[in-house]
């Protein structure tokens, strides 16, 4: 199969583009974030149509979340008091981290594996984000139905043991959130409550045969945090009947997962660690830290696969 790459702009920013016509598959990222703004695939007529939240608007909604699939890293969710210590070193950083805002050099594009990789040099980290040398190579693959993404981080120290927190946060649009079904492999999932956006050190065990989500739907505002460590089989479904779409994850490789809804779009994020504890643990003793042995490297990732029904 044929793949083209292709860089566009427009006022509010530079884009990179990979496309397969004979496969009809499309993901186009915003190089500010490394952000995928589009995934899309082409339907019987012809014409392309997106999964994400607001899929390839790149201007500023008028209301509401901004994004379509924000890069979450070096930690993700929040910081108490947007601080934290890292061996006594403090890194300050808002929601989701440094990644979400960083302005990514052009990637390099492999043909044969019909990928971009984007980089953040160990000596570009800003000033307080993170202390340690750690670099990341992120990775997105074109797929035949959809695209792989890939972190690979490497830590540079050649004596200190090196901790990351990191993920994806993707919005896939809907057209309502009731009537959207979000199917839940079998297993026992561990519920980890965060009242406030903070742990608390509560874990509710909740047994689940796999089908629909066994949470409330009106409370995704409030987000569910889910450990995957009980579920052995971690294919994650999001299906719109009315648009004719669906969505399976393949989280084989995640620990963690996020559940979020704020409006039309259910955010299911692949995440390597979670929010901060009150009381606040050090960074390094933070629930879900992942950890990289000196001069080591860190490689996860996960699949978005998509599904446009014939009609």
């Amino acid at each position: 199969m044929s793949c083209i790459y292709r860089v566009e702009a427009d006022e509010y920013g530079i884009y990179d583009v990979i496309e397969d016509e004979s496969s009809g598959a499309r993901a186009r990222l915003q190089r500010h974030g490394a952000e995928l703004v589009s995934v899309a695939r082409l339907d019987t007529a012809g014409v392309w149509r997106g999964f994400l939240y607001r899929d390839n608007e790149t201007g500023p909604p008028a209301q509401g979340w901004a994004n379509h699939a924000t890069v979450m890293g070096y930690f993700l969710h929040r910081l108490v008091g947007e601080r934290s210590l890292y061996r006594g070193v403090e890194i300050l950083g808002g929601n989701h981290g440094f990644l979400r805002h960083f302005d990514f050099e052009p990637p390099t594009f492999d043909p044969n594996l019909r990928a971009l990789t984007y980089r953040v040099p160990a000596d570009r980290i800003p000033a307080g984000a993170y202390p340690l040398r750690v670099s990341l190579n992120l990775a997105y693959r074109l797929l035949p139905d959809g695209v792989r993404v890939e972190f690979v981080f490497a830590n540079e120290e050649p004596e200190l043991e090196a901790h990351v927190s990191f993920g994806l946060h993707p919005g896939f649009a809907v057209s309502s959130v009731e009537g959207a079904g979000v199917l839940l492999p079998a297993g026992t999932y561990l519920r980890h409550l965060a009242p406030g956006n903070f742990l608390d050190g509560q874990v509710e065990a909740v047994e689940h045969p796999g089908g629909p989500m066994p949470f409330d739907k009106s409370a995704l505002p409030g987000s569910y945090l889910l450990e995957l460590s009980r579920v052995p089989d971690r294919r994650f479904v999001l299906s719109d009947a009315a648009a004719g779409k669906s969505v399976a994850l393949d989280f084989s490789e995640v620990p963690y997962c996020t559940l979020w809804s704020e409006g039309a779009f259910i955010c299911i994020e692949p995440c390597w660690g979670l929010p901060d504890s009150k009381p606040q643990k050090p960074f390094e003793r933070k629930d879900g830290i992942q950890a990289i042995a000196p001069l080591g490297t860190l490689s996860a990732g996960f699949s978005i696969h998509t599904t446009l029904e014939v009609s």
